[in-house]
């Protein structure tokens, strides 16, 4: 029987937020009932979770104040910051 992880918390827009140790801030935004958390710059368009591996640039999150940050790829850590962003979070203007 597998072990269960260590859980804490991060504040996600303002939102405590339970995550277990190892999830990345993506699957901790999934886990927590949260689909998309960017939008597009023209649309306004939500975005989430897209290829899962920092290809694309769908999953930008805000993270303890740095922008643009690919949220499959960060491993949460207890205390994080987290906020959702608008617009592409790129400064190429692609998104």
């Amino acid at each position: 029987m597998a072990e269960p992880r260590a859980r804490f918390a991060v504040t996600v827009d303002g939102d405590e937020v339970t995550v277990s140790a190892g999830q990345t801030i993506a699957a901790a935004l999934i886990a927590s009932g949260r689909a998309a958390w960017r939008t597009t710059r023209l649309d306004h368009r939500p975005r989430g979770v897209f290829c899962g591996i920092g290809v694309c640039f769908d999953c930008l999150v805000t993270l303890n104040g740095q922008r643009s940050v690919r949220a499959c790829l960060v491993t949460a850590r207890p205390g994080d910051e987290i906020r959702s962003e608008g617009g592409p979070g790129r400064t190429d203007g692609d998104g």
